[in-house]
């Protein structure tokens, strides 16, 4: 078992029960998969960079990411419905916990001039958006291998009812979030 899901049942779920006082224990919060996306503007011109970032996606996540393509044709992009325009990947299970895990221990203290990740990126419904701006910052990633610097959205969505319950999952999970 993986040691941040060996953590959450044992200590993080208890938690989370005794600050919000649930009654039943299928109200505590929980997450429930995490989805890694990259937007590829330069994939109309450049086509190679698509498998760049899939291969980078792979690495990261250590599953396959599927190609996302345009849902309309936009004119001043140059763009035409169905072109490929990015790359996701969504995690559950054991591999979810595996990827938050090495986010929180190993990548997000690499990031540079790091203060804390934004307290604002909640959607309302109990989700929470993290915006990557390289994709060097995983240890998978060997510097002198990558063509070209890419960001990506790592979305955290858990089962809880509001933004406040979220917040406080993922900060007993140890996200950083930055002091106001």
């Amino acid at each position: 078992m993986n040691r941040l899901k060996k953590r959450y049942d044992e200590e993080i779920r208890g938690e989370l029960q005794n600050k919000f006082q649930y009654k039943n224990v299928m109200q505590i919060p929980r997450l429930e998969k995490v989805v890694i996306n990259m937007g590829l503007g330069e994939a109309i011109q450049n086509p190679k960079a698509l498998d760049a970032a899939i291969g980078d996606l792979t690495a990261i996540s250590g599953q396959k990411p599927i190609v996302t393509k345009a849902k309309k044709s936009i004119a001043a992009f140059k763009l035409r419905q169905g072109m490929n325009i990015g790359c996701k990947v969504t995690l559950r299970g054991e591999r979810m916990y595996d990827f938050v895990d090495k986010l929180i221990s190993a990548a997000i203290p690499r990031v540079r001039d790091f203060k804390g990740v934004s307290a604002n990126a909640f959607d309302g419904r109990g989700n929470y958006t993290l915006g990557l701006k390289e994709q060097l910052i995983f240890p998978e990633i060997e510097y002198d291998k990558i063509d070209r610097i890419r960001g990506m959205e790592v979305a955290f969505v858990t089962s809880a009812q509001t933004d406040e319950e979220c917040k406080e999952l993922l900060r007993l999970i140890g996200m950083p979030f930055a002091d106001k």
